[in-house]
């Protein structure tokens, strides 16, 4: 029978395609919150925490809620900054969680899908960790290709995560995404595999 349910925090630096394999543990059932998610839901149009957003940092909101673009330029490289931001967002993205868990109450594995994991402490607020990986040439390649994105603003924004060697030291698992998506999958099934036995007493 169940005993306990697992939380599994996954993870991964920028580029990582921590995205897509969130998207194989829900194709496996797994109840998974997102994060970034989250945080899109409550900066968007009407969301509860775009009125502190807008008094910290003003300029950087409007009808369609938080211009994101804008509040990255507010916010990166400048520490103060950030910290206020989020002083302002990590609290409003805890009530989603608790929301998520009783929502998910039975579930026997839930994964909470969230970047800035190690970085936050979220670490020790879970059972186990997963780390998403791939190799530096594949990451920045992949990274490199999104719109808007330049050298400057991802040096920037790897600045403030943790290094994907000390990552991947640190989880329980390591999920690689530079091999082929089938790889990939039966990795994810594995870590699956091997918590929810962990369930059963």
């Amino acid at each position: 029978m169940i005993t306990r349910q697992i939380t599994l925090g996954l993870t991964g630096s920028i580029g990582m395609g921590k995205s897509t394999v969130a998207r194989m543990f829900a194709d496996q059932g797994v109840p998974v919150f997102d994060a970034d998610a989250a945080v899109h839901r409550l900066q968007g149009p009407a969301g509860r925490v775009v009125a502190a957003i807008e008094a910290a940092f003003p300029s950087t909101t409007g009808p369609k809620g938080v211009n994101r673009t804008a509040l990255a330029e507010a916010v990166l490289g400048n520490d103060t900054a950030m910290k206020a931001l989020e002083n302002i967002v990590h609290p409003a993205v805890a009530e989603e969680r608790a929301a998520f868990l009783d929502e998910h109450a039975q579930a026997p594995l839930v994964v909470f899908d969230i970047p800035l994991l190690f970085e936050t402490g979220g670490d020790a607020r879970v059972d186990k960790v997963a780390v998403v990986s791939a190799a530096p040439d594949v990451q920045r390649a992949r990274v490199l290709d999104r719109p808007g994105m330049t050298k400057a603003k991802l040096d920037a924004i790897l600045a403030r995560q943790l290094p994907d060697a000390e990552k991947r030291a640190r989880a329980d698992f390591v999920i690689p995404t530079d091999v082929p998506l089938e790889e990939t999958r039966a990795h994810v099934a594995r870590v699956i595999a091997c918590l929810a036995a962990a369930t059963i007493g």
